[in-house]
């Protein structure tokens, strides 16, 4: 059996969903194949960095290309609108599709592969990427895997309303990029000297995204209150291209060039698509959390902290699935009521916010003493078929008896 895992995409936020997963099943021991593929060198380097030893010995990788003249024609056409590159990867390079088991992927363009390449014996895991609670996560095509692997209740219990997902179909496994070790080292060197680190992380979709109306009045207010220090450190996708268009509402928008005044301000740190923007390092490292829609509020709620965030386009938000973390914290129309908002955050965390975001927390993760990646990759072998290795059993010398770790 050979089951392969795709990494397709313009930045590398993704992989560390999943191939945490394809590392556990290689540790199983099982008799399968592993294959990971990825379609850029960039994606190269960060599975051979996360993987360690394992990459090219207990698994194989491969980097996906464009093959076809026409395909090439296309993309240095449209790529710098469009992500034309990740879409003719599939058509360019079916034959190595054909030969895989399973595909488990971390995003839902692969299934083009069924629905316009024909493989429909191709078995496809969907393992999501974040736990966010935006609709495009739970829309038709949401429902189109074969098998989803998901964080927590909260994911499981909308995709089987939502998108009438059968819940068979549907492993609760916690959340590998949990598993993986934090990042190390700090962030920047002016962030230790006991001002408050508010982290500023706009997400990139033009219709939801605080960043085109009130993005430069954030950073302005930053730049005329030094007693805070800020990271910018926005979707890594925001500042990838000059223009930046969105499928699910079809919006055009362009995120600009940051200013020098941004760039010179002792007080900011600016990263517009680092490796840090992946590893939860700013997350893990700020005092405030300052956004809009983006799922990585829940990977910075691991520590609950205080938070704000900016409805910039005064959305009626209240009792809104799809805007549940607004509940984390306190939610401003206008830029004016950041200082505000900031210290309410600050002042009430303990006693209004923080039994907010825990709820919230455990709706969207599902963690056990045994790693996320170890119950994914139990997952999908037993959608394989396979049979997962049993633990080392444990002895209670005092009892004499003998118990189970799995």
């Amino acid at each position: 059996m050979r089951i392969g895992f795709l990494f397709n995409h313009d930045q590398i936020h993704q992989v560390a969903h999943s191939l945490p997963i394809a590392l556990a099943l290689a540790r199983g021991g099982l008799d399968f194949e592993i294959v990971v593929a990825t379609t850029n060198r960039r994606l190269t380097d960060e599975v051979i960095r996360l993987g360690g030893g394992r990459i090219g010995h207990d698994v194989r990788l491969v980097e996906l290309g464009l093959t076809r003249r026409a395909s090439k024609l296309l993309a240095a056409a449209t790529e710098t609108m469009l992500p034309a590159t990740k879409l003719l990867v599939y058509g360019d390079n079916l034959d190595f599709f054909r030969s895989l088991d399973i595909l488990v992927v971390a995003e839902k363009t692969s299934l083009i592969l069924k629905t316009r390449h024909g493989l429909r014996d191709l078995r496809i895991v969907h393992t999501r990427h974040g736990a966010g609670d935006r609709a495009i996560g739970f829309d038709k095509a949401s429902a189109g895997f074969d098998h989803v692997l998901v964080s927590g209740r909260k994911i499981r219990d909308r995709l089987i309303h939502e998108t009438g997902l059968d819940p068979a179909r549907i492993s609760i496994v916690g959340y590998p990029k949990f598993d993986l070790p934090p990042a190390r080292g700090t962030t920047h060197p002016l962030l230790d000297d006991g001002r408050p680190v508010v982290l500023y992380n706009p997400h990139v979709s033009p219709h939801l995204s605080s960043w085109y109306q009130v993005g430069r009045r954030i950073l302005d207010w930053f730049v005329e209150h030094d007693d805070h220090h800020l990271i910018f450190a926005p979707h890594v996708m925001l500042f990838e291209r000059p223009f930046v268009a969105t499928i699910d509402k079809l919006r055009l928008d362009r995120a600009g060039r940051i200013e020098e005044r941004y760039l010179r301000a002792p007080n900011i740190h600016i990263d517009l698509g680092s490796r840090l923007s992946t590893t939860m390092a700013y997350t893990q490292r700020a005092d405030l959390y300052l956004g809009d829609v983006s799922s990585q509020v829940y990977e910075f709620l691991l520590k609950p902290r205080p938070c704000a965030f900016l409805n910039s386009h005064r959305f009626a938000w209240r009792g809104d699935p799809n805007f549940a973390h607004w509940c984390a914290g306190p939610v401003i129309e206008d830029v004016g009521g950041l200082d505000a908002a900031m210290a309410r955050s600050r002042h009430e965390h303990e006693a209004v916010w923080r039994p907010i975001q825990e709820v919230l927390f455990s709706q969207s993760f599902d963690l056990t003493e045994q790693p996320s990646a170890e119950r994914a990759a139990r997952a999908v072998a037993r959608f394989a078929g396979l049979a997962w290795p049993a633990p080392p059993a444990v002895f209670d010398d005092a009892a004499l008896t003998r118990t189970g770790t799995y």
